[in-house]
């Protein structure tokens, strides 16, 4: 068998990669790397694909996946040997419970180095374990081609009964591991000569059907076509007539929404469905799931589900319930389902689910909309009246991002975790226009795979990279700080319009409003939940902004808020929206009970 250099190995992969359709890795640079990482630079002269370079390793896989997220593509993410691959691991989870292809290609020590203490060198095999849907170790000297392909096909969910995911090739690497000075071994970047051609490397798949985002309609032929438009199939009313809510929760595609003003079904949309708008969808829906409970004459009969909810306890109690029907509508493998350990009824067809569903009976849809018409404007005077003097609050300020974002010709809306999703949820008001493809309209993300705070700023900056258009990110003041490092951006990279709209209430605002406010206010845990829970801190978000040079300006009031949110999305700017955490849980109160 022939025994291949580093280098020949390395542009072996990188062929492997333009062969399959990937035309984004981010790199993480190293020294075990090199080989990649210099054929990588000659394939980005040669127009061949776009690399992108990121120095920590968590923010390089956070952004490999903001671009796959964006692009609706495979993206491989490069790092070099030792912890280097172990920070690739908040990435790679978040990809496979959201089923994102990312492709994580990691360098090691040939195996003469392994298991003798050599320097930074350790088990990467299986690292990821169960997170990744294929992983594979490539000796030094073997062509590795066969085993890229292959993980990318599990990445994209082409192998049977395998969901969308992360994959792993992990790459060993022996000295040499640069290029000949002396022109040897290495041609010269930009130059393709003796190099086989794109007619001699086969047909890509760039483009091709795929499995990622499968939650869109049954006619979806688009990797990532939970977020993008479906072809509406011809739908025939059934004959029952049944209290039917659709419950769209992340992911959920706009086929949701068809589904629901076909059949004359209330639709509860959360913001990262991407089937929030419509006639039939209701802003605030989750407060008034009580008015349509059990007793009532417009009591809930069936549940249809479309997506993952995962934002509220309101809705985990609806389908928690044993006194009503509820389906959930798989038409293909997703990464966080599992046979069996849910409690709905599972349907794959479009025509089951229509059957199960029924048509909304007279009144049904009414009784919705009336009420949340009052809803929102009972919401709307709580919210005006509820503006403290040290700060706005979290479900204003999500309104009028949402409101504004809605407004924008275009662009993206990334939601970080904890609150500002969930005030997202109770306070954006639903519009009238679907999201489009290709971004034509506002596409709304969040990284709700496995909700955690870390890499939103970078997964936002990926998903502005891999749109090509401007990028709006809300999240909370502890978000901001984990994924600070994700504000430095080299200055030979390629930029991106992404505006960071931060609420800054010095601390964790959510467990306000969970059991920990309740503790908080009795004086013998008050202490403890501020320190535990709370975190507070002192940062000035300003002097971070300005160390990293993203433009800072300061919002304390609606008007100034609205100000800020007013300019175009261009460059790189953070909008500080100073907040307070203090009465955070009497104004979630107040709202309850206004509505």
């Amino acid at each position: 068998m022939r025994i291949l250099s580093s280098l020949a190995a390395a542009r072996l992969v990188v062929d492997a990669l333009e062969r399959a359709g990937v035309r984004d890795v981010v790199v993480a640079p190293g020294s075990r790397s090199a080989p990649l990482v210099y054929a990588l630079a000659e394939a980005e002269a040669d127009g061949r694909l776009t690399a992108y370079v990121r120095i920590d390793e968590r923010v390089a896989g956070f952004t490999a996946l903001g671009l796959a997220l964006g692009s609706r593509s495979a993206v491989a993410v490069l790092t070099t040997s030792g912890t280097a691959v172990g920070n690739l691991m908040p990435a790679v989870m978040e990809a496979n419970h959201s089923g994102t292809p990312l492709l994580v290609l990691s360098a090691d020590r040939p195996e003469e180095l392994r298991g003798t203490g050599a320097n930074q060198t350790t088990l990467q095999m299986d690292l990821f374990g169960e997170h990744v849907r294929f992983a594979t170790d490539v000796p030094a000297g073997v062509d590795p081609s066969s085993a890229v392909a292959t993980a990318l096909s599990a990445a994209r969910g082409r192998l049977a009964g395998i969901p969308a995911g992360p994959a792993q090739v992990n790459l060993a690497f022996r000295e040499p591991l640069t290029p000949a000075l002396d022109g040897s071994g290495w041609e010269s970047l930009g130059s393709r000569a003796a190099r086989p051609q794109a007619a001699e490397l086969g047909p890509t798949t760039a483009g091709a059907p795929g499995a990622f985002g499968a939650q869109d309609g049954p006619a979806s032929e688009t990797e990532g076509a939970g977020t993008g438009s479906a072809r509406e199939p011809v739908m025939v009313r059934p004959a029952a007539a049944r209290r039917t809510v659709v419950l769209a929760g992340h992911d959920a595609g706009p086929s949701a929404e068809y589904f629901a003003r076909a059949l004359g079904l209330p639709l509860l949309a959360e913001p990262s469905s991407n089937a929030r708008f419509g006639p039939n969808a209701v802003g605030p829906y989750r407060l008034l799931l009580d008015h349509f409970g059990p007793g009532s004459p417009h009591a809930i009969e069936r549940v249809v589900v479309f997506g993952r909810p995962t934002l509220s306890r309101p809705v985990s109690q609806l389908l928690a319930r044993t006194d009503i029907e509820r389906a959930l509508y798989l038409p293909r493998p997703v990464a966080w389902f599992e046979a069996g350990r849910r409690p709905e009824l599972v349907l794959t067809q479009w025509d089951q689910l229509i059957g199960f569903a029924g048509h909304g009976p007279a009144g049904w849809l009414d009784a919705w909309t009336d009420r949340a018409a009052e809803a929102e404007d009972a919401l709307a005077a709580v919210l005006a009246a509820a503006t403290p003097a040290d700060g706005l609050t979290g479900p204003a300020v999500a309104r009028a991002v949402w409101d504004r974002a809605h407004r924008d010709e275009g662009g993206n809306l990334m939601l970080g975790s904890s609150n500002p999703v969930r005030d997202a949820d109770l306070a954006g008001r639903p519009v009238t226009a679907p999201p489009g493809p290709d971004g034509a309209r506002l596409r709304v993300f969040a990284n709700r795979g496995l909700a955690g705070i870390d890499g939103t700023i970078a997964t936002a900056t990926g998903i502005a990279l891999g749109t090509g258009a401007p990028t709006r990110v809300l999240l909370g003041d502890l978000t901001f700080l984990h994924d600070s490092g994700a504000l430095l951006v080299g200055t030979t990279e390629r930029g991106a319009d992404v505006q960071i709209i931060v609420l800054n209430d010095s601390g964790g605002g959510i467990f306000s409003v969970l059991e920990h406010g309740r503790l908080a206010e009795a004086p013998a845990y008050a202490s403890a939940v501020e320190r535990f829970f709370g975190t507070p801190h002192a940062v000035n978000l300003g002097a971070l902004a300005a160390a990293y040079g993203w433009r800072h300006t300061l919002a304390g009031t609606p008007a100034e808020l609205a100000a800020a949110l007013a300019a175009p999305v261009l460059g790189r700017g953070i909008i500080e929206v100073t907040a307070s955490r203090q009465g955070l849980r009497a104004l979630h109160a107040q709202i309850r009970a206004a509505l």
